[in-house]
């Protein structure tokens, strides 16, 4: 529902600071949250990206709540922002955030494959097209497997899981997240505490099936391009993949070389350097206890923030 909360939406608010007149863009619009929350910050206009066609039934609401009819929603992928926003007749804007990873809405709809809490056909495609994670489970060779489920999901057991899914399927197709789910926990001698031994391999999947790493890349890129000077950028990551990808791109982008010698060869000076970002949180921000209690689904986010100088 769009009255849930998001996400570190203070801590998103507070490196955000929007202002009334300016226009930000929510790369992940899906209930709403963030993009509502903008907008009743005066009178912002917010343009809203997501590549879920289910979730364009939200807007009138967020209009309709936030008492500001400045949301555009654009369908369509977030690594391709810079053509969505430019087809708009948008060329600069003060501020992006991007909530990365699946939704709670995608997570508790059954029909989505996406968790395996709730049984349904495996699915995982956020765009409702395309190559799904049934046909990967099912057609893909078991070393593909075995490579994706160690590459996204950084599963240690990833071979063993991906031999229990070969055999499975030799006997019949694997069609079901709880089929796929308890296959993968077969791999396994002994639970791994309270994470959900299928957890890692369910996350790899849906990450590779949507491209989700490679998208977030190529919109990183083309933020730096959008965004007007002091313009604010917010990402909020669920995995330390996503992490990392954010943290690499804001530390090159702002930090500054060594200095070196006067007396070293022109040639070799980096003093001509210059910075596009400034990194506006040296350390990732952690959800608060008080957020993670209200929604556990929360404890592994991580912000971080940069401005465009």
């Amino acid at each position: 529902m769009s009255s849930h909360k998001p996400v570190m939406i203070d801590e998103v608010l507070d490196y955000l600071d929007p202002k009334a007149g300016n226009v930000y863009v929510d790369c992940t619009f899906g209930a709403g949250g963030y993009s509502k929350a903008i907008l009743t910050k005066g009178k912002t206009t917010v343009y809203a990206i997501d590549c879920d066609p289910d979730v364009e039934i939200f807007v009138e609401k967020i209009k309709a709540e936030s008492g500001n009819d400045n949301l555009h929603f654009i369908k369509g992928n977030f690594a391709d922002l810079q053509s969505l926003l430019n087809a708009k007749g948008v060329d600069k804007v003060a501020g992006i955030v991007m909530d990365l990873g699946v939704s709670s809405m995608q997570l508790d709809q059954a029909n989505r494959g996406f968790s395996f809490s709730k049984d349904a056909k495996l699915d995982m495609r956020m765009n409702k097209k395309g190559y799904s994670a049934h046909e990967f489970i099912n057609e893909a060779s078991e070393k593909e497997i075995a490579d994706i489920i160690y590459k996204y999901g950084e599963e240690r057991n990833s071979r063993r899981i991906a031999k229990n899914i070969v055999t499975e399927r030799s006997k019949g197709a694997i069609d079901t997240t709880l089929q796929l789910a308890d296959i993968v926990r077969a791999a396994f001698s002994k639970s791994r505490g309270k994470i959900d031994l299928a957890t890692k391999t369910f996350q790899a999947v849906r990450i590779f099936i949507n491209n989700e790493l490679e998208n977030l890349e190529q919109a990183l890129l083309v933020s730096e391009k959008m965004l007007a000077a002091q313009g604010r950028l917010v990402v909020v990551s669920f995995h330390s993949l996503e992490d990392y990808i954010v943290k690499k791109f804001i530390k090159e982008r702002s930090k500054r070389p060594v200095s070196q010698s006067r007396y070293s060869p022109l040639t070799n000076k980096t003093d001509d350097f210059i910075a596009s970002f400034k990194n506006l949180a040296n350390k990732a921000v952690k959800t608060s206890f008080k957020e993670i209690k209200l929604n556990p689904r929360a404890r592994s986010a991580r912000l971080r923030a940069a401005e465009k100088l």
